[in-house]
């Protein structure tokens, strides 16, 4: 697909999609779960990738029971995934300093729309030398609802003053392509656990292998 000229600005998810964490996120959802008792399974953890917490509580206490502590297994979450990230390091997935670049090169604005708080959000970008690339970075703890909601997406819009029907929103996850289908962007999948099921595929203006391949795109 072509994206059309009358976008102006490019809003990307982060984890997964810039950042090469999902990965870790999934399997220490699971750790610490199993940890503390409760037999979290991988496909569950998948489901709640960029899943507001007043979401994914729930759900997880009607997966593995009422006695799930949803706040208590997801602090031992961020630990494990602290120490990983301390002693392996932030990756940058392929083709997302090339991106940036050319969308800055070409006067496209840019922004960030991601689950994860601020203060790491922006430890996390300037880890991988992005940061300097964008225009604005937009966290779910700045709005009222999370993903799968368009909160997110219509406060980062608003952010670098662009209306959602001009911008393209870059994303690896099913709740990440419904906020930002429902704030009413241009939605391009980057997968990178799962591929798109037949319920997401008619979400999407167009998918890509990697952030390399949007730039042809344009």
């Amino acid at each position: 697909m072509s994206i059309p000229k009358e976008v102006h600005a490019v809003i990307f998810d982060m984890d997964g999609l810039l950042i090469d964490t999902e990965k870790h996120l999934v399997r220490c959802w699971c750790q610490a779960a199993q940890e503390m008792g409760f037999p979290m399974k991988r496909e569950q953890a998948l489901h709640i990738r960029s899943l507001a917490g007043k979401f994914a509580a729930p759900y997880l206490q009607g997966e593995l029971g009422p006695d799930f502590d949803y706040q208590k297994v997801r602090a031992r979450r961020k630990e494990l995934v602290a120490e990983i990230l301390e002693r392996e390091g932030v990756e940058r997935k392929k083709g997302a300093l090339e991106l940036l670049t050319w969308l800055k090169d070409n006067g496209y604005r840019t922004a960030v729309a991601t689950a994860t708080d601020e203060e790491r959000a922006e430890q996390y970008l300037t880890q991988i030398g992005v940061r300097q690339l964008l225009d604005k970075v937009v966290c779910a703890t700045m709005v009222e609802n999370g993903k799968p909601m368009p909160d997110v997406y219509l406060y980062a819009c608003e952010a670098i003053g662009e209306r959602p029907e001009n911008c393209v929103a870059l994303e690896d996850s099913p709740n990440g392509v419904l906020s930002a289908y429902r704030a009413g962007c241009n939605v391009i999948m980057v997968p990178d656990l799962t591929p798109p099921d037949e319920e997401l595929l008619p979400l999407l203006s167009g998918q890509a292998e990697s952030l390399l391949d949007v730039i042809g795109m344009f």
